[in-house]
């Protein structure tokens, strides 16, 4: 029955492969469905019967009946619809417990999905137009297999009861009933086609919308240094008007079809009173009768107006089935292998092995790149924009991996490691720390969700941070606001080092991780840092060279290739392009 209604849908094998997929996800309910299909059963045979009861008290009012038994029918009708209605109501409940079981369960794979794809899949979609396709693409795919479930077999049941309960009353009503019958469901698949379109369209559309609107939100401060709140404004609102233009066009044609649908079905029931009358005056039928036709033509109606909907929803399900199962089935070349081992005590031993890396196969940013790190050894990276800095680090924590070549850490070859297991040994400090709208304390215990409050203090006092945050109302229960946007740019960083030193990692990573301070803040986050690095192996980017002057190693990049690597002294020694850095950021400071 599902192959047919997907084949009639126009659903191509892909797609009728999905729905069966998608129907796997309400496969642990099977129980609780089983109860809803059975109560629906029930509600299907109570409402056959119900237009049967009209027929038995209409055909007696003429007759010498008693006022009882007719009070008696009454009392029927009325205690069929209260248990009708009773287990409409539990069906619902359970119906809708399934169906936030579905939505939880469908939230928590594609979720843990997006969190374990690869970086390369994130910077290709836009956060905002993610959230609203997963949001439209979630909705979708519950509504759809929830009709799935729910909708076709009590609809068939009840017109299966209702086409043979009124043939046994009368086969010439009900030919009539049944010639009337599809035109609806005729013209709902005719509308179908422009229906999924405009849904596809304007899912489209609202991607597009909120990916910019989260965009502005996300860059208020640039938007307001240029004083385009305005513009920006004006650019949303009309985006809008035409989307809701989309809308508005989709709400007349829908209206035009639904008008449609109930002419018909006013055309059927006048037909069918036309033709019982006449039936009626020629003592072939009876009022009971055609009563009982008019409560089982409502009943019939509904049910294939119902299978309509659910070819409807089908189309419009491919839709969300597409935006659902193309983040589950997005290609994650970075997965880890089968055999992938834990890592546990590292001692730091970095060896990067001819490799080279592009991010596409026009440009190459790493070239040939030979690395050894010794355990402990601080290797600063430095080097004109473009140069490749950060994508050294990037492979460093396997958030891609070489073109060519490979990279081991203690004698391992990084596709070889599970990668969590990886990143929990590494340590990292960016430019542009990311703080949570949460309290101080759970952002610096963000890595150790289970540190004490006094081990959160040890790490706070080595960052320089324990001092301001005293000052703070609430003190360590102080929220931060938005990406720490009620403190300064120079704490949030001191509660990035406070983060690491609480992590405690065998590796540590610090990208530009004081560029973007005053001199006073750099003072305080550089004594932080150097308590930081002590015993680890440690990256350092930096564009001031001032910061790395003690490193043990000095590496430049240049074209994505290393050119120089030695020490801070010798490098000036050899008067390079290392020792001209030194010489443009000095001068004016430095006598000549």
């Amino acid at each position: 029955m599902f192959s047919a209604l997907a084949a009639l849908a126009g659903m191509d094998g892909r797609k009728v492969q999905q729905a069966r997929r998608a129907l796997s996800f309400i496969a642990p309910h099977r129980k609780t469905i089983s109860v809803i299909l059975v109560l629906m059963l029930l509600v299907a045979a109570l409402g056959a019967l119900e237009p049967l009861i009209y027929k038995l008290v209409f055909d007696r009012l003429g007759s010498n009946t008693g006022f009882a038994r007719l009070l008696m029918a009454v009392g029927a009708i009325v205690a069929a619809a209260l248990v009708k209605e009773a287990l409409n109501g539990l069906s619902n409940w359970l119906s809708w417990k399934v169906r936030l079981s579905v939505n939880y369960k469908l939230l928590d794979v594609t979720t843990a999905r997006l969190h374990s794809l690869p970086l390369s899949y994130h910077r290709e979609e836009t956060v905002g137009g993610l959230m609203t396709r997963l949001n439209h693409g979630i909705n979708g795919f519950v509504t759809g297999i929830s009709d799935l479930a729910f909708n076709i077999l009590p609809g068939l049941i009840y017109l299966s009861i209702s086409v043979v309960v009124m043939f046994r009353l009368d086969w010439r009503l009900s030919l009539l009933v049944v010639f009337f019958a599809p035109l609806p469901a005729m013209i709902g698949v005719a509308a179908s086609h422009e229906q999924t379109a405009r849904e596809s369209s304007l899912l489209y559309r609202w991607g597009v919308i909120f990916s910019r609107f989260n965009e502005v939100l996300s860059g208020i401060v640039t938007v307001k240094s240029f004083a385009m709140e305005e513009a920006e404004r004006r650019r949303f609102m009309g985006d809008v008007a035409q989307a809701h233009g989309i809308v508005r066009k989709g709400v007349l044609t829908d209206t035009r079809i639904g008008a449609a649908q109930n002419l018909v079905v006013m055309l059927a029931k006048s037909a069918s009173i036309g033709l019982a009358i006449y039936l009626i005056q020629r003592g072939e039928t009876t009022v009971g009768t055609l009563m009982a036709f008019l409560g089982y033509q409502g009943g019939i109606f509904g049910p294939v107006n119902s299978l309509t909907g659910v070819y409807q929803t089908l189309r419009k399900a491919g839709i969300s089935f597409d935006i659902v199962f193309s983040i589950l089935d997005a290609e994650d070349r970075l997965r880890d292998a089968p055999h992938a081992l834990p890592l546990h005590d590292v001692k730091g031993e970095v060896v990067f092995s001819q490799v080279s890396f592009g991010y596409n196969e026009e440009r190459r940013v790493l070239n040939g790149i030979d690395l050894h790190v010794q355990p402990g050894q601080t290797i600063a990276i430095v080097g004109p924009s473009g140069s490749g800095k950060t994508t050294l680090i990037s492979l460093l924590q396997r958030f891609y991996d070489p073109t060519t070549g490979c990279i081991k850490l203690d004698g391992n070859d990084l596709r070889e490691l599970q990668q969590r297991s990886l990143r929990r040994q590494i340590g990292v400090v960016l430019q542009d720390a990311l703080v949570f709208n949460d309290t101080i304390r759970n952002n610096i215990a963000y890595g150790r969700p289970d540190a004490t409050d006094a081990e959160i203090e040890d790490a706070a006092r080595a960052a320089n941070a324990h001092g301001f945050i005293g000052n703070l109302p609430g003190g360590y229960d102080f929220v931060v606001g938005e990406r720490g946007c009620r403190i300064s740019v120079g704490e949030r960083q001191r509660i990035s080092i406070a983060r690491a030193l609480l992590k405690n990692p065998s590796l540590l990573i610090l990208d530009e991780a004081t560029s973007a301070l005053d001199a006073e803040s750099e003072v305080l986050v550089q004594e932080a840092l150097d308590r930081l690095v002590q015993g680890r192996t440690s990256f350092i980017i930096a564009h001031r060279l001032s910061t790395v002057v003690g490193a043990h190693r000095i590496l430049v990049l240049k074209d994505g290739e290393i050119i120089e690597s030695d020490s801070h002294e010798s490098l000036m020694e050899q008067d390079g392009y290392y020792a001209s850095l030194v010489r443009c950021q000095s001068r004016g400071l430095l006598p000549a």
